[in-house]
């Protein structure tokens, strides 16, 4: 109860937030890998995707741990050369919402998706979040630095998914389905202000 109360309240503070979540401030500077690390983990849209992923592949277990973060970093590349290529991707910011949504009401629901299906559907989200991260390097920026930087953080960010979920499953068979749809719960309610403040 403890965990469903904090995951409750987390709902509550990243649905005050969805400014920051669609802001990367301050990262002109950054022009290597470290600029690549940043600007996924100062987007709170990136960040509970990004965790999210990790969260299903742990969900779905078996071969989806690594084929879906996969997928989603090998679509969020073709999504970051079509930025870099200024290649319009419409709708950027509303797919990055939405693919919160979408993420969140997977894992709060419980669907059960075939493995290259969750996949296919990670990987369709991931073109808008690359998109942002090509669209958005620094014009002096080491372009092949910068992208190996967002692909670690993005790494990082589906392990930290990966490793609560495993966590999640190691739960009793009763509290386990809660945990995963508590986490759903909290990133539907943050992708739903996320969407607000996209529109």
């Amino acid at each position: 109860m403890k965990k469903l109360f904090a995951g409750s309240s987390m709902v509550a503070v990243l649905a005050l937030a969805p400014g920051l979540a669609l802001a990367h401030p301050g990262l002109d500077h950054f022009h290597t890998v470290a600029g690549g690390v940043l600007h996924p983990l100062t987007g709170l849209d990136h960040v509970l995707a990004m965790v999210a992923v990790g969260l299903l592949a742990a969900q779905l277990g078996g071969r989806a741990l690594w084929i879906t973060p996969l997928g989603f970093v090998s679509m969020m590349l073709v999504g970051a050369m079509l930025g870099m290529a200024h290649i319009t991707v419409p709708f950027a910011e509303l797919g990055i919402a939405l693919s919160v949504i979408v993420f969140g009401l997977i894992l709060l629901l419980g669907i059960g998706l075939p493995t290259i299906g969750a996949a296919a559907l990670v990987g369709f989200f991931a073109i808008f979040h690359g998109y942002a991260h090509g669209r958005e390097i620094p014009a002096a920026a080491e372009t092949v630095s910068y992208a190996a930087g967002f692909v670690l953080a993005t790494g990082l960010l589906h392990g930290v998914g990966i490793a609560l979920g495993l966590l999640a499953r190691e739960a009793t068979v009763s509290l386990r389905p809660r945990l995963f749809r508590a986490a759903g719960a909290t990133v539907t309610v943050a992708g739903m202000a996320l969407l607000a403040g996209a529109l």
